[in-house]
C-alpha cells in the first residue's frame, strides 16, 4: 500500500514518553512509512515533490491505535447484525435503538446486543425489563446480553429458543421462574445463552465477510490501525475463513496477529500440537499473520472472571506444561487468560520449568488480565521476559469483583504501576466484544482514571497511568506483543505510517471526555481507511492534492 502526503499543522505525538520540548507539526510519508516528523520545513524537504499536502489544521495525530487483546474475528462475523451499546447512556436510549432495528427488519429477526455494555453504565442503573423488550421489540425475539453476566429475553425470544418448553435449567446455565414456574425473561450462564445464541440463523461465509467490513470500519473510526486476537472459546480453523476471503481479496485494512486456541475441553494437547505443526509462528504478511498459542490453552487452566472458586488440577497444569513445552520448542510466543494469582502461580510454575530447558526469554510470552497477580509473581515475569495485557472489564466489573475479592485486593487490580515499575512489557486492549465495550478510549480513560462506570474510585493512585504510559500501552506496547515495536505503534522516520488524526486533543481534554475520542482521519500503511467528512482535515496546496491514490480506500 502506498499513498505519500505531507501533514501539516498538526500536534504530533511521536510515541514518546517524554513529552517535553516543542511538538512536531507536520509529518511526511512515502511508500506506507513516516521519512520524517517534526517541523514543516524539515517534513517537507523530505516529502515527495508530488505528494498531497494535508492541513490538520491544528489536530492531534497518534500512532494507530492496537488493541492487544480482542476478539474481533469472532464478533466480525455478526457485527453488523448486532446493536452495539458503547455509550449509551441510559435505558431509554436502548430502547429507542431496539424500535429503531424493530422497524428495519423483516418479521422474526433476531435483535440482540450481545455483550459489550453493562447496566452500570445506564443513569438507571438497569437492564430493560423483559416487558419493555416486548413492547420495544414490535413482535421480534429480543436477546440482550449484559457481558457474561446475564442475558435479558422477550416473550418472543423464549419462544423463538424454547426456554419457555425447557423444564429445569440447562447444563452450565440457569432459568430465572416465577412463582408459578414461568421463566422470567432472565437467565444466566454459557449454557443457557448458548440456547439462544444456537436458535439464531448461521451466516454464510460472503455475511461474515461483509459483516467484518462492516467492524473494520467501525473499529477505524475510533482510531484502530491493528488488532491483537487471542483466540478464544470456539475458535476452531473454520471460524477464520471469512477473514482469510477478505485478505485473498486485499479488503482488509485492519492489521491483525492471530493466537490460535485448544476448541474442545480434553483434546487440548491434541489441538494446540495441531495448530503447531501445520503453521508458523509469524507467516503471513503486513497484514495478517499468525502469532502464537492462546489463550485457551488448556480448558483446567483458564479461571474465567475469577469470581468463582478455581482451581488447576495437577493433571491439568502437567498438560499445560506440555502444550507450554511444545510451544517454545517451535519458537512461538504464548498468550494465557489468567485473573487469580493462585492460577498465575501455577502457569508460571509450568513456565519455569520449560524455561530451564528451552529459554523463554525472548519468546514473548504473556498474561491476558493479571489482576490479581503479586509481587512475587510480578518477580517471576520478569526473569521469564514474559508480558500482560492489561484490559479494562473491571471498568464495568469493580464492584462484582470487589464483593468477591475485597476492597484491598480491588485497589491495585490491575496493579500497572507495579507492573511498570518492575520493567514487565505492558500491552493494553478490551477484552471486547462480550466481555467488555470495543472503545479503545474508555478503555484509556479506565487506566489514566482508575474508575469504574458506577462512579466509584477504586484502583489506587499508585497503580493509576499517566496519559503517556497509557497510550504507550496500546501502541508500542501491544505492538511488543508481535515482535514489532521498533515498526509499528511509533512515529519515528522508518515505521510503518499507522496513525489516527483525533476530534479531540487527547493530552488535553478532561478525563471524563476521553470515552468521547473518535478519529476523524486513520492510516494504515500510508492509505486512508476512514475519513470522517464533516471533520477530516483537508487536502490543500500540491500538485497532486486533489488526487486519491487508486488504492486507498476511503470510508
Amino acid at each position: 500500500m502506498t499513498g505519500d502526503a505531507l501533514y501539516v499543522h498538526g500536534l504530533i505525538w511521536t510515541g514518546s514518553l517524554d513529552r517535553s520540548g516543542p511538538e512536531p507539526t507536520a509529518l511526511a510519508v512515502s511508500a506506507g512509512r513516516v521519512v520524517a516528523v517534526g517541523a514543516e520545513e524539515e517534513a517537507r524537504a523530505a516529502a515527495s515533490p508530488d505528494c498531497r499536502v494535508v492541513d490538520l489544521a491544528g489536530r492531534r495525530i497518534v500512532p494507530g491505535l492496537i488493541d492487544g487483546h480482542m476478539h474481533a474475528v469472532r464478533a466480525g462475523a455478526t457485527w453488523d447484525a448486532e446493536l452495539h451499546w458503547t455509550g449509551l447512556p441510559d435505558v431509554g436510549t436502548a430502547l429507542d435503538d431496539i424500535r429503531r432495528a424493530a422497524r428495519q427488519l423483516t418479521t422474526g429477526e433476531w435483535i440482540r446486543a450481545i455483550g459489550g455494555w453493562h447496566p452500570t453504565q445506564f443513569a438507571e442503573q438497569r437492564t430493560p425489563t423483559p416487558t419493555e423488550l416486548d413492547e420495544a421489540g414490535g413482535g421480534h425475539p429480543v436477546y440482550l446480553q449484559s457481558l457474561y453476566e446475564h442475558a435479558v429475553l422477550n416473550g418472543a425470544a423464549l419462544r423463538a429458543s424454547g426456554i419457555d418448553r425447557l423444564e429445569g435449567d440447562p447444563p452450565g446455565g440457569v432459568v430465572e421462574r416465577d412463582a408459578d414456574g414461568n421463566p422470567t425473561g432472565i437467565i444466566r450462564g454459557l449454557g443457557a445463552f448458548s440456547l439462544c445464541l444456537n436458535a439464531m440463523p448461521v451466516r454464510g461465509a460472503a455475511e461474515e465477510a461483509a459483516s467484518t467490513r462492516a467492524m473494520l470500519h467501525d473499529l477505524h473510526a475510533v482510531g484502530l490501525t491493528g488488532l491483537v486476537d487471542p483466540g478464544g472459546f470456539g475458535m476452531h480453523p473454520a471460524r477464520y475463513d471469512a477473514l482469510f476471503d477478505l485478505w485473498r481479496r486485499d479488503e482488509l485494512t485492519m492489521r491483525l496477529r492471530l493466537f490460535l486456541s485448544a476448541v474442545d475441553p480434553g483434546r487440548e494437547v491434541e489441538q494446540v500440537t495441531g495448530w503447531l505443526q501445520h503453521t508458523q509462528s509469524r507467516f503471513g504478511d503486513e497484514m495478517l499473520s499468525y502469532l502464537g498459542i492462546g489463550e485457551v490453552v488448556h480448558f483446567g487452566c483458564h479461571d474465567f472472571e475469577g469470581l468463582e472458586p478455581f482451581e488447576i488440577s495437577d493433571e491439568a497444569c502437567g498438560e499445560f506444561e506440555r502444550i507450554s513445552r511444545e510451544t517454545a520448542r517451535r519458537g512461538w510466543p504464548m498468550h494465557v487468560h489468567a485473573v487469580l494469582d493462585t492460577t498465575i502461580n501455577r502457569i508460571l510454575d509450568a513456565w519455569e520449568k520449560v524455561h530451564a530447558e528451552v529459554p523463554l526469554t525472548g519468546l514473548r510470552f504473556s498474561l491476558a488480565h493479571a489482576d490479581l497477580i503479586s509481587d512475587h509473581n510480578i518477580a517471576r515475569l520478569r526473569t521469564l521476559g514474559a508480558g500482560v495485557v492489561l484490559d479494562d472489564h473491571l471498568v464495568f466489573k469493580a464492584g462484582a469483583s470487589q464483593e468477591v475479592w475485597g476492597a484491598e485486593a480491588v485497589h491495585r487490580a490491575p496493579p500497572a504501576g507495579d507492573l511498570l515499575r518492575a520493567g514487565i512489557p505492558v500491552a493494553a486492549g478490551t477484552d471486547a466484544t462480550r466481555a467488555s465495550s470495543y472503545s479503545p478510549w474508555l478503555s484509556l480513560w479506565w487506566l489514566i482514571t482508575g474508575r469504574s462506570l458506577d462512579g466509584v474510585q477504586r484502583r489506587a493512585a499508585e497503580h493509576l497511568l499517566t496519559r503517556e504510559q497509557a497510550l504507550h500501552a496500546y501502541t508500542a506496547g501491544s505492538a511488543w506483543l508481535s515482535f514489532e515495536e521498533e515498526d509499528r505503534g511509533h512515529l519515528r522516520p522508518g515505521a510503518r505510517a499507522d496513525f489516527a488524526v483525533l476530534d479531540q486533543d487527547y493530552f488535553t481534554v478532561p478525563d471524563d471526555d476521553i470515552p468521547t475520542i473518535s478519529s476523524v482521519l486513520t492510516v494504515v500503511g500510508g492509505v486512508v481507511v476512514h475519513s470522517s467528512r464533516a471533520a477530516a482535515p483537508a487536502d490543500r496546496a500540491g500538485p497532486a492534492s486533489a488526487a486519491r491514490h487508486p488504492k486507498e480506500r476511503t470510508r
